[in-house]
């Protein structure tokens, strides 16, 4: 007869495998996965264009351009600013405040107080992200003793104008490159991926937000023709969205770290230090 053995001091045999509760947590990964597939696959509205095919490609070849731009530069330190602004620098869609590095040392050469927004990657419009940045804008601001300068690439460009609504006091001019601000936000390339990542609608974002309204602080938009991605007219704005549209000669994705863009950055902050 089989003599039953005993367990062991201090053990602990792991409970059998959920399966039930594995094969739910299957089942609501399947659905959400296909519930981002159909907003990624939804059709293009009638009436709203995006940048042509050719300049999409063109994107492709942002880095080159980029060192190729950056090499013809003139190798010589920048004059420093007569007078200091504090600077904040927000990413585009998807991407790392890294992404805009350049911008942020070349600034900063020229004696500007940079700081990034301070929350990472930019995964989407979202109201609790606009709450924190409006906060640490105004901290920043209270830090200073004046307002910030704010620069937003793309979707940052948005995040920027919606903060300087709430707290225009903390917040003394706008600069957007590439912002898609005007019109349809669905006139770019980016939008289907946008829905895929962020997992909503693009014009229904969890962010209560009138894009058109131009902030009660000064604010330039600047634009290229040569965007792949979102529409120049979207991002250059009407006259009442904004107080100066500025032309560049960049793709989309170079707007981070172009010279020519961060030289015309410098221009505007140090232009309107002047001004006031």
């Amino acid at each position: 007869m089989p003599v039953p053995l005993s367990p062991i001091p201090g053990h602990h045999p792991l409970p059998p495998p959920d399966h039930g509760r594995r094969a739910a947590a299957l089942g609501q990964l399947r659905t959400e996965l296909g519930r981002r597939i159909a907003l990624a696959r939804q059709p293009h509205p009638e009436g709203v264009t995006a940048p042509r095919l050719a300049l999409l490609l063109a994107e492709l070849g942002t880095m080159a351009e980029v060192w190729t731009a950056a090499a013809r530069t003139r190798k010589v330190a920048s004059l420093p600013a007569t007078q200091t602004r504090p600077v904040m620098l927000l990413p585009g869609f998807g991407t790392h405040p890294a992404r805009m590095g350049r911008m942020r040392r070349t600034l900063g050469q020229a004696g500007h107080r940079v700081s990034d927004w301070g929350l990472g990657f930019n995964m989407g419009a979202d109201e609790d992200r606009l709450a924190r940045l409006v906060s640490r804008i105004e901290a920043m601001a209270r830090r200073e003793r004046e307002p910030l300068v704010l620069v937003g690439w793309s979707l940052g460009g948005l995040y920027a104008r919606e903060a300087a609504k709430l707290a225009p006091e903390a917040v003394g001019m706008v600069i957007t490159l590439g912002s898609p601000f005007s019109g349809d936000l669905r006139a770019n390339h980016a939008w289907r991926a946008y829905q895929a990542i962020a997992g909503h609608e693009v014009v229904d974002a969890p962010m209560a937000a009138d894009l058109g309204t131009k902030p009660p602080v000064q604010t330039v938009a600047l634009w290229s023709a040569r965007d792949g991605i979102v529409g120049p007219r979207a991002a250059c704005g009407r006259p009442h969205e904004r107080d100066t549209a500025v032309a560049m000669r960049c793709t989309h994705l170079g707007f981070a770290s172009h010279p020519a863009v961060i030289s015309e950055v410098r221009r505007q902050i140090e232009g309107r230090i002047e001004r006031t």
